[in-house]
């Protein structure tokens, strides 16, 4: 039965985040990775899906009454079962290869902060979309494997984990959680202080695709040397007047705007350096600490959190991939972080 059940099973793991859902499948790495986004049409209340991922996303914010595009995931948990069972069933089928005879395991992570009610409901979710057992992993602990951190030692290892909706600070020692924190803000807060900043500064009202665009192409945690920095061209509405009209904005302006989401994670950071034991914060004095998600790419942000904590600060190397190569780590060495995987509760 083993070898078979090798040879057809396709056990995976998937990061389901605010922002993006990636999907590794065991032997193979990671296969998808697209926004988490579900689009559906309303008749006589019931809801059909239109589009997943990729499309969908282009549906944000441009939809007819009809239609409606959501992200069911909000703040790194379920908002809209539903719609999220959906999404994950489409996922899921999208990399299942079709000789599978067997039902998947499945590995999700959650955030640390999750209540128990939202881990059944994540659980939930992942068996009635078809998984045959579903395990749940902390994602600062799958953050700290992806990023390639050496966990299992009884040496201190911080990890910042900055994702869509939640950013979650965890100091991890022999392979588990000594202290974890997490705070509400992640890129979601940054591009809605993005939008609120253009509407109260330049009375321009941009949607939410357009303020997250500003974010990476030219955001920034810090001022630039020269006052300004770079600048790129932005459409939206103008609110005096009530038409259509583009504008500059400068680095300068993006940095003010993020300054306060950026300020709460620096001080997560220093609440969490507060709260280590103190050889644990030794050993995070002498290795650093390592961000990852897809906030850790917002420009110079390991410079302002350096400038903060004192501490080297480094970005892992595929931060953005990071959760679920540690989520796809633990399906495939699953025998010595057994202990890291919950498949009860």
């Amino acid at each position: 039965m083993s070898i078979f059940s090798g040879l057809f099973s396709s056990d995976m793991a998937i990061d389901l985040g605010t922002a993006n859902t990636l999907v590794y499948v065991k032997g193979r790495g990671i296969v998808l990775s697209e926004p988490s986004v579900v689009a559906y049409h309303v008749k006589d209340g019931q809801k059909k899906v239109l589009a997943v991922g990729e499309d969908a996303k282009l549906m944000l914010g441009r939809t007819p009454g009809s239609i409606e595009a959501i992200r069911p995931m909000r703040e790194g948990v379920i908002a809209d079962f539903d719609v999220a069972e959906e999404m994950i069933k489409y996922f899921i089928r999208k990399v299942a290869r079709r000789s599978t005879f067997s039902k998947p395991k499945i590995i999700v992570c959650v955030p640390h902060g999750a209540t128990p009610v939202e881990k059944r409901a994540i659980r939930q979710s992942v068996l009635s979309a078809g998984a045959r057992r579903a395990g749940l992993i902390a994602e600062p602990i799958a953050a700290a494997i992806g990023s390639g951190m050496p966990i299992t030692d009884p040496t201190g290892n911080m990890v910042v984990d900055i994702g869509g909706g939640t950013t979650e600070v965890a100091v991890l020692s022999l392979g588990d959680i000594v202290y974890a924190r997490s705070v509400r803000v992640g890129g979601d807060r940054m591009d809605e202080a993005i939008v609120s900043y253009l509407r109260r500064q330049h009375n321009l009202l941009v949607g939410e695709a357009t303020a997250e665009r500003v974010k990476t192409a030219i955001g920034t945690a810090r001022m630039p040397d020269d006052g300004r920095g770079q600048s790129m061209h932005i459409r939206g509405r103008d609110l005096l007047n009530g038409v259509p009209k583009e504008t500059e904005i400068s680095q300068a302006q993006v940095a003010e705007a993020l300054a306060e989401p950026v300020q709460q994670i620096c001080e997560a950071v220093m609440t969490a350096l507060e709260a280590t034991p103190p050889d644990l914060a030794a050993d995070i004095v002498d290795r650093g600490v390592m961000l990852t998600g897809g906030g850790a790419l917002l420009g110079q942000l390991d410079l302002a959190l350096r400038e903060q904590t004192g501490l080297a600060i480094s970005v892992a190397d595929e931060s953005l991939n990071c959760v679920a190569l540690g989520t796809g780590k633990a399906l495939e060495y699953e025998k010595q972080l057994r202990h890291v995987i919950d498949y009860e509760s």
